[in-house]
């Protein structure tokens, strides 16, 4: 399924023309164990609704940037940069 991304620097884009990076994370403010590291690693809520998600700009101007997104619909709310 394509829709349309709006890159902050670029303007409305294909989808295509984007790498996914991820839901937003926030970072472990601690140094910590094990157990916490592979949960920040590697478990994400992917709830079903509206997420925020890391986005970089693979065919243009190479910007990360944040996306809010409707994963049931894949309407974007808002970009912006982080």
């Amino acid at each position: 399924m394509s829709y349309v991304l709006t890159c902050p620097n670029c303007g409305p884009r294909e989808v295509t023309d984007f790498s996914f990076g991820g839901e937003v994370n926030p970072r472990p403010t601690t140094r910590p164990d094990k157990r916490e590291l592979g949960a920040y690693n590697y478990f994400r809520r992917n709830v079903a609704g509206v997420q925020r998600e890391w986005w970089f700009h693979r065919s243009g101007c190479g910007a990360w940037f944040l996306a809010e997104r409707d994963t049931r619909t894949n309407q974007v709310l808002l970009t912006e940069l982080p």
